[in-house]
């Protein structure tokens, strides 16, 4: 019996060690994810060399709730919205004396406007690449309409001719195309808007929520962002109510466009998004001696190494996403589709996120990011309103 309790305590202790040992190669080794909910998505597409992120990621997460409809996969033309949107854009800048942002940005809601007021048409139908390009490079485009603008406003006549919309539009014809007025698609003829109606999209049942604690929760307001020209409202929800969102979407079915701050050491170009606790990494025991003497360079790599395996990870409050917002930290960088969620070889929670870089990267236009970026970083999403829990709705007064 002795034999026994000294062998079987042997046995344990051996298996704890080898469990203690595969448990650290790992945690050492580079993310290995496993998918908890996967929704449908579009093919991965590449803004290229513009800053039209807004539309790609409003527009993919459009052909998701296509398919969750049972309307099929549809590819759409992201340069018809944009071309519809420097327009009503130019007239407002003008309107503004030209103290309006003017510049390749935007918003979700300039997709949603843009869908209800002019429609929308296939990719085949409008590409945009009219002058002389593979792949979408707007910067000439960009500075080119925004001179023009500028010398309108100085209002060289002492009036605005009746020209001046005319002469824009031109310039914005001339790099992206015509959008058409009619249009054959699959051997029938439809108009933008007609097109549109067949879809089934309503851009009223879409809504756009945030986390901030400069507005009273449970009211709209506009974020306070250059690239959000319309003004449109967002609903103000603590952040732990959003984060419900966000998973309560998902597990139903509703995929999201996220907007959020990617200018973070966390957010690597390979397809990774964490916050990770620099000082903790920095205090790391024994390892705190290999910091000793390193440039801000030099600790950048070693920072950047350590992010791409798991890593310890600020855990954040809705006071630090305030303070970071409120210090031009939290910046509105850019939009993506929110559309699975994943855990790491930890059991760490990511978000599956579609991205507008095209699929040069470790996961093929995927990025995996963690539950903790997306409670820090969100500026902003848009869902469906069937997708929010009902006790959400009910404070916001959505129907």
């Amino acid at each position: 019996m002795k034999k026994f309790f000294v062998s079987a305590l042997m046995l344990a202790f051996a298996l704890s060690s080898v469990s203690a040992k595969d448990k650290k190669k790992t945690e050492d080794e580079g993310y290995v994810f496993t998918t908890v909910k996967e929704l449908k998505i579009t093919p991965v597409k590449n803004q290229n060399r513009t800053g039209t992120c807004w539309c790609f990621s409003t527009l993919g997460f459009l052909e998701s709730e296509l398919l969750r409809m049972g309307k099929g996969e549809y590819d759409l033309s992201e340069m018809f919205i944009v071309s519809k949107n420097y327009k009503d854009k130019a007239e407002k800048f003008v309107r503004l004396h030209g103290k309006l942002n003017y510049a390749q940005g935007g918003s979700f809601e300039d997709v949603l406007q843009a869908w209800k007021e002019y429609g929308i048409v296939p990719e085949s139908v409008m590409n945009g690449l009219q002058y002389g390009e593979d792949m979408h490079v707007h910067n000439e485009l960009e500075s080119a309409s925004r001179a023009y603008l500028d010398e309108i406003i100085k209002n060289p006549n002492r009036k605005l001719s009746t020209a001046w919309k005319k002469g824009f539009d031109g310039i914005i014809d001339a790099y992206l195309g015509t959008a058409p007025e009619k249009f054959t698609y699959n051997g029938k003829e439809y108009t933008p808007k007609s097109f549109a109606a067949e879809l089934g999209i309503n851009p009223d049942d879409y809504v756009s929520l945030t986390s901030y604690t400069h507005h009273p929760f449970y009211t709209e307001f506009p974020i306070e962002v250059e690239d959000n020209w319309r003004w449109a409202d967002s609903y103000n929800l603590p952040i732990d109510e959003l984060m419900q969102v966000f998973d309560n979407a998902i597990n139903t079915g509703y995929t999201i466009a996220w907007g959020s701050d990617v200018s973070e050491k966390g957010f690597t170009r390979n397809g990774i998004g964490v916050i990770p606790d620099i000082e903790s990494m920095e205090r790391s025991g024994s390892d705190q001696d290999r910091w000793l003497g390193l440039s801000t360079s030099e600790k950048d790599a070693e920072i950047k190494k350590m992010m791409e395996k798991p890593c310890k990870e600020l855990e954040i409050t809705q006071e630090m996403r305030q303070q970071a917002y409120d210090n031009y930290e939290t910046t509105d960088d850019h939009g993506m589709q929110i559309y699975g969620i994943a855990k790491d070889q930890t059991g760490k929670k990511f978000y599956m996120i579609k991205n507008s870089w095209g699929t040069d990267n470790k996961y093929k236009g995927t990025w995996y990011i963690s539950e903790n970026f997306v409670k820090y970083k969100t500026m902003n999403i848009v869902v469906h309103k069937d997708a929010l829990p009902q006790a959400i709705k009910d404070k916001l007064h959505i129907k």
